[in-house]
């Protein structure tokens, strides 16, 4: 079997509607005002491809989107990042996601429409298609009530096909967290939840005790603690790393989906998971340097540079 392909991202696909310099948030039945206005490619999945596209990796990405100008962006921007969207999908019967982000300081609100991505389901995820990338990553479950079910199934059928992989679940809407991970993540190489996902998904109050809820089933689970750092657990095995701080945060939308191409850059190329940690961590910060999810990911000169000049890494 042809391998073509490094990672294979299978998710959501939408645009984000950023609305910044709010005076306070919406209440019902009034309005405020915003002092400035971005459309760009939104969603966990796509600011993942794009930005560990960017950092060198060959990335191809299955999803959904509208035959509408929205879905026209999406894969357009994802085009022009060097992202191969072959395998996207467009549908005439729903329109492309759509995200509004409400930035308020360092605080943010959103109302999603899940549109086209809703309808993704496993039958489009075929062993062809899966047979042609040596990583599978997927992101954001709860937006994907097509596919939220059959997600054991999604990579059983990657492990089968020879792929490694990695599960980044993203924060649940509805607060239910169901999420079979004693199902899951047997069949997971690198699970990657921020602290508040992953203590809703265990029911636990600490990382400690969620790591260790988890460990039964776990190969290896990264805990994302934004400018705290990340920690990660390999059996019995704990590492912490702390962040690189940035003084200057511009915004820190996708900054968890860029630790996430951070850590899968490296874990691809067999690194340890230090070096994936530590690698996961400075793409985060490197993220907080530009307004929105793949602002700072132009390309990979610019990225070198400012992790140089901010960073000293």
């Amino acid at each position: 079997m042809t391998r073509t392909t490094d990672v294979l991202v299978v998710g959501e696909l939408n645009v984000d509607l950023i609305l910044d310099g709010l005076a306070g948030l919406p209440e019902l039945g009034k309005e405020v005002l915003a002092e400035a206005m971005t459309l760009t490619l939104g969603s966990s999945s796509a600011i993942f491809a794009s930005n560990l596209s960017t950092l060198g990796t060959k990335v191809a990405f299955l999803g959904r989107v509208g035959e509408d100008l929205f879905g026209d962006l999406v894969v357009e921007r994802l085009r022009a990042r060097g992202v191969d969207t072959a395998l996207v999908l467009r549908t005439p019967a729903h329109a492309t996601g759509a995200t509004v982000v409400l930035n308020r300081g360092e605080d943010r609100a959103m109302a999603t429409y899940m549109g086209a991505m809703a309808q993704l389901s496993l039958a489009d995820v075929t062993e062809e298609r899966l047979g042609s990338a040596r990583h599978l990553h997927f992101a954001s479950a709860f937006l994907q009530p097509g596919l939220f079910r059959e997600i054991p199934a999604l990579f059983r059928r990657a492990k089968a096909c020879g792929l490694t992989t990695s599960f980044d679940p993203q924060w649940d809407p509805a607060e239910r967290w169901d999420l079979d991970l004693a199902a899951i993540l047997p069949h997971v190489d690198v699970f990657l939840p921020n602290e508040q996902e992953l203590l809703n998904l265990t029911r636990k109050a600490t990382i400690p005790e969620a790591l260790e809820a988890l460990r039964p089933h776990a190969h290896t689970v990264v805990a994302k603690q934004g400018a705290a750092g990340a920690t990660a657990a390999q059996g019995h095995a704990i590492r912490f790393q702390p962040s690189f701080l940035n003084s200057r945060v511009v915004d820190a939308i996708g900054a968890g989906d860029s630790f996430d191409a951070g850590y899968v850059s490296r874990f691809i190329a067999g690194d340890t998971c230090e070096a994936c940690l530590r690698h996961g961590c400075l793409m985060g910060a490197v993220n907080t340097t530009a307004a929105g999810g793949t602002g700072a990911f132009t390309d990979l000169p610019a990225v070198l540079a400012v992790a140089r000049e901010r960073f000293h890494a």
